[in-house]
């Protein structure tokens, strides 16, 4: 019997990744994602060189440290010993969101310093999570004595008015006030990995479609339908992306699943009106 020793390609890779809630691996899923700007990619490396740091932090820990010394341990060596922090000179580079290039350059977004932060706290045993908050990702560490929420961007711990006072803007723009308020804790719930990933395809989905990149933006859709199967809109927005690269083959079957799976939508109208004309172009 022949066996196929061909290596998967990056989908493939990703799509083994993220089969499973219960045992996805999001700093190695997180980390995959940049095969897709860097196909020679070793994922395996990146996971060696966060565990490298992950030694060098035990190290300064001793084994019977309580969580608050364990996290102050973390935030000194990831923040300030390693330099770990938001790329302010150029937040909308997609390179923010690629970890092999986050820690070459100890830049990032949020969310992809969140994504190795967690890792090293959970490393340490800390009980740490990450939290979507709206507008900017978050983590949080639960303590003996209470909930840390911290910054990933800054490394800066917040208070309870210091978050409140951030989500603001987002609960007026929302209309989630005065009757509708929605309580604090709300906002601050775990994200599971799944949500992480596709938040972090997500932001960069957006930098490639103000670009108008439909390449990139193709590859990065092809992830999220992956990562959510039925993500209706995911479809539309992939379809619209073919489109507009000239693939009226490949955007006339998502906007196709897309009409077909959500009837109800706003756009339906002017999707079904794009259809039509791809179906006239090809026939």
């Amino acid at each position: 019997m022949q066996l196929n020793l061909t290596p998967p390609t990056p989908l493939e890779y990703f799509s083994s990744l993220v089969q499973s809630d219960d045992q996805l691996p999001l700093l190695e899923a997180a980390a995959s994602i940049a095969q897709d700007e860097y196909p020679e990619l070793d994922v395996q490396q990146i996971l060696d060189e966060v565990d490298q740091l992950l030694g060098r932090l035990k190290r300064r820990i001793p084994a019977d440290a309580p969580a608050l010394h364990r996290l102050r341990a973390l935030n000194q060596f990831f923040f300030r010993d390693l330099s770990f922090g938001g790329n302010v000179n150029d937040y909308c580079d997609p390179d923010n969101s690629h970890l092999n290039v986050v820690l070459r350059t100890r830049r990032g977004i949020q969310i992809s310093l969140a994504v190795l932060w967690l890792e090293l706290a959970q490393g340490v045993g800390l009980h740490a999570r990450g939290v979507c908050f709206p507008g900017h990702f978050m983590v949080k560490v639960n303590l003996p004595k209470g909930q840390v929420v911290i910054d990933p961007f800054t490394g800066q711990s917040l208070s309870r008015e210091e978050l409140s006072e951030r989500l603001e803007p987002y609960k007026r723009r929302s209309g989630l006030t005065g009757e509708f308020e929605v309580p604090l804790g709300l906002y601050l719930q775990s994200a599971p990995p799944r949500d992480v990933i596709a938040r972090m395809l997500r932001n960069l989905k957006e930098i490639h479609r103000a670009q108008e990149d439909w390449q990139r933006l193709i590859a990065v859709q092809n992830r999220l339908i992956i990562l959510l199967p039925e993500a209706w809109a995911e479809y539309r927005d992939r379809g619209i992306a073919h489109a507009e690269q000239g693939h009226a083959q490949h955007a006339v079957a998502d906007l196709e699943a897309y009409l077909a799976h959500a009837p109800d939508a706003l756009d339906i109208d002017a999707v079904a009106e794009r259809l039509a004309g791809l179906r006239r172009a090809r026939y």
